[in-house]
């Protein structure tokens, strides 16, 4: 079986803790997939975020999945369904740092060949730091509770990114998440992704990423690459 991509913060892994902005929307076209010694396996889709209050951003992720075991050819189907909400509690300004929950909930599939067939919840926190107008760092991590318990999981990241030109920033990831109950074991990775500003309205985001624990089992290697609209 091939280990299922956790919950991203475009391009990213980990997530920051910054909503988006009260009244405004994030709208991802996204393509992303992980190679492993089983096959390829992914997920093309849109990704909505709404500003609905200060501090409060709904999310809602419309994904269709691909799994290509080699032997065993091509399957395709709807992904797992995603509602979310983000909540930032904590400022920069008066606490030092910006802090977020941003529980996640993964509706069952309902496929039979892609995704998983039953719910499951992730609650994470995230943490940022910004200094000056150039370096930010953020992360932090939580755990995904299913309804079959043996297939709990936690994961952790960080991110440290750079803002190399006006419309230009790169940044660096360290990732981990624990064993699932699919068999995979545990996986740690490094990426490195980019976000290109083409307008006020019209952003390239693409990511790379390479495990270094498991490597066969976990991700030889992972892409992540979207168009994003924010109006």
């Amino acid at each position: 079986m091939l280990a299922r991509p956790a919950a991203a913060g475009p391009p990213f892994v980990s997530d920051d803790p910054e909503p988006t902005d009260t009244g405004h929307f994030e709208i991802y076209t996204f393509n992303n997939g992980t190679n492993t010694r089983a096959g390829t396996a992914g997920e093309t889709g849109i990704d909505f975020n709404y500003g609905a209050a200060r501090d409060l951003q709904l999310t809602a992720t419309l994904p269709a999945g691909y799994n290509d075991t080699g032997g065993g050819g091509t399957r395709v189907g709807l992904g797992n369904v995603e509602l979310a909400a983000k909540y930032r509690f904590l400022h920069q300004d008066t606490f030092g740092l910006d802090v977020s929950v941003f529980p996640r909930v993964f509706l069952p599939s309902g496929s039979g060949a892609i995704g998983d067939n039953h719910a499951s919840l992730l609650l994470p926190i995230w943490v940022q730091k910004d200094f000056g107008k150039q370096w930010s760092a953020f992360g932090g991590g939580g755990c995904t509770f299913n309804e079959i318990r043996a297939a709990n999981f936690c994961q952790a990241g960080a991110v440290l990114t750079y803002q190399v030109l006006p419309k230009l920033q790169i940044g660096g990831e360290l990732f981990h998440q624990t064993a699932d109950s699919q068999g995979t074991p545990a996986t740690t990775s490094l990426g490195l992704g980019w976000r290109y500003d083409v307008t006020d309205n019209y952003h390239l985001l693409g990511y790379i990423r390479r495990s270094i624990e498991n490597t066969d089992d976990t991700g030889r290697y992972s892409w992540y690459a979207s168009v994003l609209f924010t109006f």
